[in-house]
This record gives C-alpha cells, sequence and structure tokens, in this order.
C-alpha cells in the first residue's frame, strides 16, 4: 500500500513538473516570437520610409520636366503668336494702301464720268442741231423734187427689193447647184455601193409552166377517155392544160403562180406514178398542197435566214413564203421584197441608221401583196393591217405606209425603203411593162408643164428619164427658167407616179438670125 502511495505521489510530482515546464517553455517561447515581431516591424517601417522619401523624389523630378515642357510650349506660342501679330499688322498695312489707291480710283471714275456727261451733253446738243439741219434738206430736196418722203421711201425700198430679188436668184441658183452637185455625188456613192454589195440575179417571171413528157404517148393518157383525167386536172388546179403539137411537153397556163407551181407537180407526180385516173389526181393534188404549205413556210424561213432577222410571228412567216408565189410586172414579189431588204439595209448602215429594222421594213413593204387576192383592199391597206396585227414596230408600218406616196413618211427607215422600192422595180430587166403603159406615161409626162407659162414645147426623152422644157426667151429670163424648173419638178412629183428618177431640163434659147442677099 505504501508502494502504492509512493507511485501516486511520484505520478503527481510528475504532471506538476510537466505542466510547470511546458508553461515556462511557452513562455520562452512568447518572448522570442515578440522579439521577431518587433524586429520584422522595424524593418517594414524603415523599408516604407525608404520608399515614401524615393517616390517623392520621383515625382519632384517628373514635376520639374512638366514644368520645362510648359515653359517650352508657353515660348514657342509667343513667338508664333508675335509672328502672326506681325503679318496682321502687315496685313492691315497693305489693306491700308489698297484703301489708298481705290479712293484715287473712285475720284479719278468720277471725274471721268462728269467728263463723259458733259461729252454726252454736247453730242446732244450736236445731234439735235443735226436733226434741226437734216429736217431743213429734207424740206429743201421735197420742194425740189416734188415728193414727199414717204415717197421717196417707197420708191428706194421698191429699188432695193428689185436688186435684192436678182441677188437672192443668184444666191438660191448657186447654192442650189452646189447642194445638187453634193446631193448627187453622195447619193450615188450610197446606190452604187447598195448595188455592188447586192447583186440580185434578173429573172422575169411567166404566166406559163412546161412540163418534160418521157413520151408523146404521155398525152393522150393525161387527156384520158373522153378527156376526164385532164377535165379532172383543170378543174380542180384551175390552171389551163395547153397540149398541142410540141414534142413531149405540155404547157400550163395560169396567172397564178402559186396555182401553177401545184398543177407543176401534181401533173409530174402522175406522170412518175403512172396510174392517172380522176381519183389517183385528187389524192396527189391534196398531198401536193401540204407539201406546197410546207415549202411556203420553208421559203419563208429562208429570207429571214438570209436577211439575219428574228423574232418573227410564225403566221407571217407563212404569209411571207406566200410572196414567192406572187409577181408585180413580172417581177417575183419575194425575190423583189429581199433585194429591197437588202438594199434597204447597206443605206441604213451608210446613213448610221438601225440596219435590222430597214431590213425589216424593206422584206415586208409589200406583204399585202401575198394575200390582196384574199382580201379586199389595196396591198398598201392590207399590209397595214398586217403589220399591226402581229404587232409589228410603227417605223415598219410607216414604212408600208408611205412607199407609194399614199402617206407621209415619218422616219429615215421609210424613205430609205420607198427609195430602194424604186431602186429594185427600175433597174433594168427587172420588170415587164407593157408598151401601152409606156406611151401613156410619157404623154402624161409631157402634159405636165400645160398650164405653167412661158413654156413653148415639152419632150419626153431617154424612156421617159428626162423631161425637156424649152421656154419663149423673149418671156422668160435665165433665173425665171429655175424656178419653171423647179415648178416642173413639183408637178411631176405630186402628180404622177413613175420608176425611178425623172431629170428635168429647162432650156432657153435666143437666136439672131439675118439673111443675106
Amino acid at each position: 500500500m505504501d508502494n502504492t502511495l509512493i507511485f501516486i505521489l511520484l505520478g503527481l510530482v510528475g504532471i506538476v513538473v510537466g505542466v510547470v515546464g511546458t508553461i515556462v517553455a511557452y513562455t520562452i517561447k512568447g518572448n522570442s516570437l515578440q522579439k521577431k515581431k518587433d524586429v520584422i516591424l522595424e524593418t517594414a517601417r524603415k523599408e516604407t520610409d525608404k520608399l515614401k522619401r524615393d517616390s517623392i523624389l520621383e515625382t519632384k523630378e517628373e514635376l520639374h520636366k512638366l514644368k520645362m515642357e510648359a515653359d517650352k510650349e508657353i515660348k514657342e506660342k509667343k513667338l508664333e503668336l508675335k509672328e502672326t501679330e506681325n503679318r496682321l499688322t502687315q496685313r492691315e498695312s497693305n489693306m491700308d494702301k489698297r484703301d489708298l489707291l481705290f479712293q484715287k480710283r473712285e475720284e479719278a471714275l468720277d471725274e471721268r464720268e462728269s467728263k463723259i456727261t458733259n461729252k454726252q451733253t454736247a453730242i446732244l446738243e450736236e445731234q439735235a442741231k443735226i436733226e434741226e439741219i437734216k429736217n431743213e434738206q429734207i424740206k429743201i430736196l421735197q420742194d425740189l423734187s416734188g415728193i414727199s418722203k414717204e415717197e421717196a421711201k417707197v420708191l428706194v425700198m421698191e429699188k432695193v427689193k428689185e436688186s435684192l430679188e436678182l441677188e437672192i436668184a443668184n444666191y438660191i441658183k448657186e447654192r442650189e447647184n452646189d447642194a445638187k452637185l453634193e446631193c448627187d455625188k453622195k447619193a450615188r456613192e450610197m446606190l452604187v455601193l447598195s448595188m455592188q454589195r447586192y447583186a440580185a440575179d434578173v429573172a422575169e417571171e411567166q404566166t406559163v409552166t412546161v412540163v418534160s413528157l418521157p413520151n408523146d404517148e404521155m398525152k393522150g393518157r393525161i387527156i384520158g377517155r373522153e378527156g376526164r383525167n385532164i377535165r379532172t386536172i383543170e378543174a380542180i388546179t384551175g390552171v389551163d392544160l395547153i397540149i398541142d403539137d410540141t414534142p413531149e411537153a405540155v404547157v400550163l397556163s395560169s396567172f397564178d403562180p402559186l396555182r401553177r407551181e401545184i398543177a407543176r407537180i401534181t401533173l409530174e407526180t402522175l406522170i412518175k406514178d403512172g396510174r392517172i385516173h380522176p381519183t389517183r389526181i385528187e389524192e396527189l393534188y391534196d398531198k401536193t398542197c401540204k407539201d406546197v404549205n410546207q415549202k411556203i413556210i420553208e421559203y419563208g424561213q429562208n429570207a429571214l435566214f438570209q436577211l439575219g432577222l428574228t423574232k418573227m410571228d410564225s403566221k407571217l412567216v407563212e404569209i411571207i413564203g406566200k410572196l414567192h408565189f406572187r409577181t408585180s410586172y413580172g417581177q417575183n414579189a419575194l425575190t423583189h421584197s429581199i433585194e429591197v431588204a437588202e438594199l434597204a439595209g447597206t443605206l441604213a448602215g451608210e446613213l448610221g441608221e438601225n440596219v435590222n429594222l430597214a431590213k425589216r421594213a424593206g422584206l415586208l413593204h409589200d406583204i399585202g401583196k401575198a394575200i390582196d387576192h384574199e382580201t379586199e383592199g389595196s396591198h398598201v391597206e392590207i399590209g397595214i393591217d398586217l403589220a399591226k396585227k402581229y404587232h409589228e414596230p410603227k417605223e415598219v408600218i410607216n414604212a408600208i405606209a408611205s412607199h407609194h406616196g399614199d402617206t407621209e413618211p415619218t422616219s429615215v427607215i421609210s424613205v430609205i425603203v420607198a427609195i430602194c422600192d424604186s431602186l429594185s422595180a427600175s433597174r433594168p430587166g427587172a420588170r415587164n411593162d407593157s408598151l401601152e403603159n409606156y406611151l401613156k406615161r410619157l404623154e402624161q409626162l409631157e402634159k405636165v408643164t400645160v398650164d405653167i407659162p412661158g413654156i413653148e414645147k415639152t419632150f419626153a426623152v431617154q424612156a421617159g428619164r428626162e423631161l425637156r422644157v424649152i421656154v419663149k426667151p423673149d418671156e422668160v429670163d435665165d433665173l425665171t427658167s429655175y424656178k419653171i424648173a423647179r415648178e416642173v419638178k413639183e408637178k411631176i412629183e405630186n402628180e404622177i407616179q413613175y420608176p425611178g428618177t425623172i431629170k428635168v431640163t429647162v432650156i432657153r434659147e435666143v437666136r439672131a438670125q439675118e439673111e443675106a442677099k
């Protein structure tokens, strides 16, 4: 038991000693930490003071630099202001000098104006004196001549008028001659160029077609028993068959080329087939009509392709193809239209106009002839209706309306088409004209001068291309002859329809004749 108490006491003593030791250790450690803390704080305070001093120094240096820069800028500004002040002072001095100059000029102008006013007053006084003297002289002249001022004025004006009429007539004559020479030269150049670029063959269309036969026995087969075959052919085609003594040939006669072409193809097909009877004739005729209609469309399309035209209604293309089977004075209408289109395109190009529009108008100018046998009215009226129906341009419509002079042309294209139409129709061999129409035109041309005074005789020469007018020399002077030529030209243009151009020549001749005995 005693050992136990001893151990307990020793344990308690150990614990007390441990606690005391621990407290002493912590106290010593706390004192050491306090010292370290004081050292760290002192060090931090010293560094803070040092940084504070450094920043103050840097701030002072920066302020010094800014002050130096500000002083420098102020000096520069002062220099600039001083220079500006000097310039303003100089400018003000110059302006003062100018003011002095302007004042001197103003004084000089005032002085000059005063002198001018005085001179004007003197001139007005002189004019009044001159007018007074003039009136006195006029009065003296009137008393001496016995006529008034107004009468004298009328006489002078009449003299001046007579003199001016002669001068004006001479001037007009000279200018007309110059203009005619220049216009004729330009027109010849353009027409020759157009005709050189387009040279079409001259081929007259006839009213008959000859169909070759393999032998003369075929004539009997064509006639048929009691003539039934030939009657059938003539009835359904509308063409007359002429079978005469001409060997191995049959003649088809008709004024309608389309009917004649259909009859020719039908007859040639019958001859090749060998079966010639009324039923077969009707079958082949129907088939040929369809083939010819297709060929008509091809003719129209080929015409457009040849001229380089596009965007045209298919119905109108078909009508153009029908022109191939129409003639005018023996001239193929489609060939004529293509020729006019080519010439019109060339002339339009030379004049700077729309070439395609000119070709279109030239191709369609006679479109009415394709169906004028089917519709009432002239080919011009029919052509206008067709062009409006298929929405052709207004220039094309006007070209159709004016190409025979029925309507005034409203564009250069219309005038070009009219010229090319006359050119195509009037070239040698293009058309057949009967002797009766030819003589009638010459007679009408010679009678156009009947009501013009001063004309003695009139002769149409060179197949109607020139009209020679002989005037009475005692009634017509040289200047009046030019007036008569112009008047005759206007009457021909207004009263006569003619192909090409007609030259008017007025001849005034004075013959002095004596007889020696």
